[in-house]
Order: structure tokens, then sequence, then C-alpha cells
């Protein structure tokens, strides 16, 4: 009997599709994009006063920074990729352009796209603070990345790390709050006590998360000459070295907390910070240093922790 003849099945639609979203998806960088979102809605809280400021305004001047900040955030994970192609197939081989799902033609589309619409989206909602936050935050992004002399500050960890403490910890921070206060509610600034909390907890926390994100990635970074601290001091004097950090961060919010003179802010910001700092330590001193598996794990948890403060600082008061 003759042989029938074997077709090739197309994949349905619905999977091709499915496919290209979840490597749009990975291509984001989905966990600093929660970070982000997270950070400006809690900031944009600290200026309000009353139920009454939460408006269609606050919240229409609350996209007008988010969406902004969103786009420049995956231009600068984008363009990391570009550039970090041959290490991240060592590193991180699922990410799209290292596995080959995106060309380089792809990804340059994508980051060109989204860079050019914050910048765009920062004159057009004609706030100050929106638009210097998203050249502060275009400038260092592309510093951090690209490799073209005086540039390419990711093999400098000192660089690196002050990249990350800028635009994360120092410009979202004053930026959102400046917009919301002056350009959304009109009123004239004031450093509030809540807002130099912030800063000084997410300066910590942005650090170790500068730090830690390198642990799993010693092979690569070793490999490629990037001269990380967790190349020159080893796995374990790194890793402890965030944990400690992290701990000095909850012991300095337990007293800046106890010190309020709202009972509600007292019992949230005591009895949260004191919270995870039992659950961070808890979880510290299960992790296997010599598996990337249970590192890279533990590197997402502190991203967990790094939301779950941003929900306890509105309530510093």
């Amino acid at each position: 009997m003759p042989q029938a003849n074997k077709q090739e099945v197309s994949p349905p639609l619905s999977q091709n599709l499915w496919r290209k979203v979840d490597a749009f998806y990975r291509f984001t960088r989905p966990h600093t994009i929660i970070g982000s979102i997270v950070g400006i809605t809690s900031v944009s809280l600290l200026p309000l006063v009353s139920f009454e400021d939460l408006s269609p305004a606050f919240f229409v001047g609350l996209l007008k920074v988010m969406i902004p900040i969103v786009c420049v955030n995956i231009y600068v994970v984008g363009l990391n990729q570009l550039y970090d192609v041959e290490i991240d197939k060592v590193n991180k081989p699922n990410l799209p352009i290292a596995s080959g799902e995106y060309s380089m033609e792809t990804g340059k589309a994508i980051v060109s796209a989204f860079g050019l619409m914050s910048i765009i989206m920062g004159i057009m909602f004609q706030s100050p603070p929106v638009l210097y936050c998203l050249l502060v935050c275009f400038f260092f992004g592309t510093a951090y990345s690209i490799d073209v002399p005086l540039f390419r500050w990711k093999k400098n960890a000192f660089l690196a790390a002050m990249c990350i403490v800028i635009v994360r910890a120092i410009t979202v921070q004053l930026t959102v709050f400046y917009h919301i206060q002056q350009y959304v509610l009109g009123r004239p600034v004031l450093f509030s006590r809540s807002l130099a909390f912030a800063i000084i907890c997410m300066t910590l926390f942005v650090t170790v998360i500068a730090l830690f994100k390198d642990i799993p990635d010693v092979d690569g970074d070793r490999d490629f000459g990037i001269q990380t601290i967790t190349v020159t001091l080893g796995k374990k004097r790194v890793f402890w070295l965030c944990i400690t950090i992290l701990l000095i961060a909850y012991g300095s919010a337990v007293v800046i907390g106890s010190s309020s003179s709202l009972l509600l802010s007292k019992l949230v910001t005591v009895t949260g910070h004191c919270i995870l700092a039992s659950i961070l330590w808890s979880r510290a001193i299960s992790v296997d240093l010599e598996s990337n598996k249970s590192i890279t794990s533990f590197y997402m948890f502190i991203w967990k922790l790094f939301y779950a403060e941003y929900l306890l600082i509105p309530f510093v008061r």
C-alpha cells in the first residue's frame, strides 16, 4: 500500500500568539516592571493628606508618570540584552535574544520604540519632573550597557551600583513625589518625613539588588571580564553582606516607625518590618550557595521584599 503523504501541521494561531506574548514578557524582565509600578504607586500616595485627594485628576496624573517610566524601563532592560547576548547565553539562556527567539533587529526595534515613546510622552505630558526622571533613566540605563569608550559602566562594580541607586532609589522617588505634589495636587513642594524614609530605605534595598543580581551570574561575568563585587569577593561574602544590609534597613524602619505619633503608623511599620525581617532570616539560612537555582529563587524573593516595602512606606508618617 502506498504511504500517505505526511503533511506538516502548523501550530494553532493561539499557540503562536502565546509564544510571542511569552517571549515579549521575558524580554521586558517583568519583575523590574512590577517594581516600577508598585514603587510609583506607593510614592504617589505620600503627598496625599486626605481621601479627597484621590480624585480622577490624581489617577490621570499617576498614569502620566507610570506609563512613560514603564516604557523607559523596557528600553533599559532591552538595551542591556542587546549588549549582553554572549553573557546571557551563559547566565540567562532563556532570554529571547540569547535563545534566538528574537533577532538583533527585532530587539533593536523594540528598544528604540519604547525609548522613543517614553521621551515623547515625557514632553507631551508637560511635567518637568516626569521628563527629568525619564532623561536620567535614559542616560544611566544607556551608560550602564552600551559598549563604547567611557561607558559600559556595568563592568565596574561601583559605577554599576551607582546607576541603579541613582535611578531607582533617588530619582524615581523625588520626581514622582514632586510631580504629584506640585503638578497634580497643585501644592508647594515639601520634603516630608515619609519621602526621606523612602529614599533612605530604597537606597539600601536597591544596593542589595545591585549586589545580589550578580551572584548567580558570577561564572559568565568572570569569563567576560565583568568585575562585579561577587567576582572579587565570592558568593558567600556578598550574600551575607546583602542580608546584613537588609536587616539594617528593617531595624532602622522599626526605630523610625516606633517614633511616629500616629498609632496606626506605629503598629503597621513596626509589626510589618519585624515580620519581614523574620521571613528574610528564615529564608536566608536555607539558601544553598552552590545551587544557582536556589540563589536565583532567593533573588526573586528579594524583589518580593522590595514590593512589600513599598506597601509599608505610605504608612510612615
